[in-house]
């Protein structure tokens, strides 16, 4: 026997209600989000807002004394786009639950993304492929002991 079309309805309502609180929450959280990232030659670290905007620079342990120009642009490039990738990455997790189909309403079928189109080829590779390397927002005085919170 079927369900009748008011509690299909009921159970409709229920769910979308849950679902416009989990996307105001996951909002919230992104817009607080950050990521950091050391360039490979760890000369600099770069850090990301929510947007993916330029929020930090730190040039690490005066490596960019002995760097030319093009060097030292290279690593800020490079950690400032794997900073950018870290965070595209992060919000195409947070909100991939919200484009999938219901379990309990069959009619909410969910909907693609075009994570690509979005945000570039590169959201869609693994992690491993990543040249920078993330790190977390470590304290000045780490830095200033040499340390930096690796292994």
């Amino acid at each position: 026997m079927t369900e009748p079309l008011e509690k299909r309805l009921e159970k409709a309502m229920a769910e979308l209600q849950a679902a416009q609180e989990a996307v105001a929450r996951t909002e919230r959280e992104l817009r607080q989000a950050s990521f950091a990232v050391l360039s490979s030659d760890r000369a600099v670290r770069a850090t990301v807002g929510p947007q993916g905007e330029l929020t930090g620079i730190e040039f690490m342990e005066n490596k960019y004394r002995d760097m030319s120009h093009q060097e030292l642009s290279a690593s800020v490039l490079e950690a400032a786009n794997a900073a950018r990738l870290k965070m595209n990455k992060h919000v195409m997790k947070a909100m991939a639950p919200f484009a999938e189909p219901s379990a309990d309403v069959p009619e909410l079928k969910g909907f693609e993304l075009d994570w690509e189109r979005i945000f570039g080829p590169e959201v869609l590779r693994e992690d491993d492929e990543d040249t920078a390397r993330e790190v977390e927002a470590a304290p000045g005085w780490r830095d200033a002991l040499g340390e930096d919170g690796e292994d």
